[in-house]
Parts: C-alpha cells; structure tokens; sequence
C-alpha cells in the first residue's frame, strides 16, 4: 500500500482529485486530497493575511499530522510552489514529486514571475479591488473542460488568495531534485502561463543541470488540457502508479 498526498491548484479545492482518489483507493492505496486554506470548501477562511507559507504549512500538516512517509506527492499548476517547497524541506517524506502541468519555479522565483505582464497585472489589480485581497477564477474552458465538466468545475472553483501570487520561494534546488520526479505536460490545449515551464524541465542546464540529475526525472505528456485529473483521469491516475517504480535519469 502506497500513500499518495494530491494538492489542487489555484482557484480549485480538494474536489478536482475525486476521480483520481477513487482509483488510487480502489488499487489499495492511501490517499490525501487537501483543499488550502481559503478555497474550496475551505472559501469561508479567505482572508488577506493567507499566503503561500499559509498553503506550505496546509501540505506539510498533513504530512506530519498522519505521520505519513514513502509520500507520492502530485502537485497541480500553483501548487508546483508548494511542492517545490516541501521537497526541499521534508525530503526524506517523499518517494516521488508529480508536477501536473505545474509551475517549477527557479530558486528566488513566485508563481507570477513567469507571467505575461497583462495576466500579472490584471490579477493583481481584481486583488486590490477585492474586500479579502483575492482575484477570481477563469471560465474552465481555458483548461479544455467542455459541456458537464465545465459546468461541475465552474460551480466548484472560489477565488484565489492574493498574496500567494508575488511571493518569492527560496529552496535547494538539488535538495529538491535528490527527489525523484515526473512532469506532466497537457498540451491541448496547451495553457499560456505554463509555456514557460515546459523547456525548462528538458533544458539540461536547469538548477544548474540538477533537474535532470539528482534522483531522476521524467517527462510525460498528455493529450488533454490543464485539468487531467478531471478531462483523463483515467490516464492520470496510471502516471501516478508509475511513479511507484524507481525513475530513471531521463528525460
């Protein structure tokens, strides 16, 4: 039995793993779905003084809380902040880290740094405008959700907390990759603010050439938008099993 901790990305909650949970809970696994502190059924605690140490310590609670260890940890879009962080603080919890079309920042980097001007400047203008300091969810159709899907994410997204979207992250990059890791690229359609990342995670010289070294990396791509754990769980959920086995370093 293997234990597997989920973290959604912005604007989503605990929700968006419902497929994907109840695969890996049917195969005889543990599973941990968490929703941060501010979104999902968690929106009643908005509040400006949420930040991105806020949703570190939301992951890192649950580690520590259920004692768990051997951790498939799969992060989801801003939640690549969050689990860069962990890795570089709780490595010895991690068997593997799954970047789902996620941001991998570079050391001193926050979630905003590889923005376009115009998606950095409007989210930062609705936050100042907003009573909790929060800017609110695109229309699911930027992550490929059609028809049913889109409705069901539409009803369930809640905005973001803002001050979560300038922070800056210091971590070890070759502490981070002594930790095994798998990106997964969603490419169609493919979403504009994680462009940036996808040549970094082939790009030899990355962390100073520690992504490709370390405890091994992996790049898969799926033919589906930036929501898989909803459009292809299916697919999904055996990426994530396969992270069960040792990575080999490729790419």
């Amino acid at each position: 039995m293997a234990q597997f901790v989920l973290v959604h990305g912005a604007w989503h909650g605990g929700w968006c793993w419902r497929d994907v949970v109840q695969q890996l809970t049917a195969a005889g696994h543990r599973v941990y779905a968490p929703t941060l502190t501010g979104l999902g059924e968690r929106a009643h605690l908005m509040s400006p003084a949420i930040t991105l140490e806020t949703h570190i310590a939301d992951v890192r609670g649950v580690i520590e809380m259920e004692e768990l260890d051997d951790v498939v940890l799969a992060v989801h879009s801003y939640a690549g902040m969050i689990g860069t962080a962990i890795a570089d603080r709780l490595p010895q919890r991690l068997r593997h880290l799954v970047y789902v079309d996620a941001v991998v920042p570079k050391r001193g980097e926050s979630w905003s740094s590889t923005h376009a001007s115009a998606t950095r400047e409007a989210r930062l203008a609705a936050a100042q405008a907003s009573p909790d300091y929060s800017f609110p969810p695109p229309d699911p159709t930027v992550y490929g959700l059609k028809d049913s899907q889109r409705q069901w994410a539409m009803r369930r997204q809640t905005p973001h907390p803002g001050h979560t979207y300038q922070a800056p992250l210091d971590f070890d990059p070759a502490r981070v990759a002594a930790v095994p890791r798998t990106f997964v690229s969603c490419t169609q359609p493919a979403l504009a603010t994680i462009d940036a990342i996808r040549p970094r995670v082939v790009d030899p010289g990355f962390w100073d050439g520690a992504w490709l070294g370390g405890g091994g990396s992996r790049f898969v791509e799926l033919p589906t938008g930036h929501d898989p754990m909803i459009s292809l769980p299916v697919l999904l959920t055996r990426i994530l099993l396969d992270c069960l086995a040792p990575v080999e370093g490729r790419s």
